[in-house]
């Protein structure tokens, strides 16, 4: 046991990534002061309300499940928009009209206050925070309102990182929210074609 305590903070020390549990709070503390989930969330759900590419005002949404034992509260979220490098695949976001609640999209519950909503425009990323944060064991969804849908149909990809709160938090990728745009005349059938 003694071998192993000295062999384990030998490494630790070496390698400077020692996680220390805090008791109160059971967040995982680095050496180096970043805070990491116990338990990080889970991405539960992503969707839209217009699945048809070039479609205007849709809302993209993504569920969370922030864990019991997360340790941390959820305080950021940063969604990152995957081969967006030309124009008709691009989707951006009205940031002012973004909004967040407790529950899912199908069954909402309280409001949730938002901080500060930005978007790298370089990186095709959103990054919204949450004031005060998401506490373990809430499942919470965030809406995000765009322009308008892609203009080329097929899938995309939306990389989740959540973060708890802090200036040291350490951002834990949760997975890919997939969305699926459509081509093709909203109206199948022509006008004549009624007659």
């Amino acid at each position: 046991m003694r071998t192993f305590t000295w062999l384990g903070a030998t490494l630790a020390a070496t390698i400077g990534f020692a996680a220390i549990l805090s008791p109160a709070a059971q967040a995982v503390r680095l050496s180096d002061g970043r805070v990491y989930f116990e338990r990080p969330p889970s991405l539960v759900y992503s969707g839209t309300t217009r699945n048809r590419a070039s479609a205007y005002n849709p809302t993209y949404y993504f569920t969370l499940e922030v864990p019991q034992n997360a340790g941390e509260p959820l305080g950021r979220i940063e969604i990152a928009q995957q081969n967006a490098s030309n124009f008709a695949r691009s989707v951006e976001f009205e940031l002012e009209d973004s909004r967040a609640f407790v529950g899912t999209r199908g069954d909402r519950g309280e409001a949730l206050t938002l901080g500060n909503v930005t978007a790298d425009e370089e990186n095709q990323t959103v990054s919204v925070s949450f004031e005060p944060p998401v506490p373990p064991g809430t499942v919470v969804t965030l809406g995000l309102r765009a322009e308008r849908n892609p203009r080329s149909g097929g899938v995309y990809l939306f990389g989740v990182t959540a973060f708890p709160p802090g200036d040291s938090a350490y951002g834990q990728f949760l997975g890919y929210g997939r969305f699926n745009f459509y081509e093709g005349d909203p109206f199948p059938f022509s006008w004549r074609d009624r007659h």
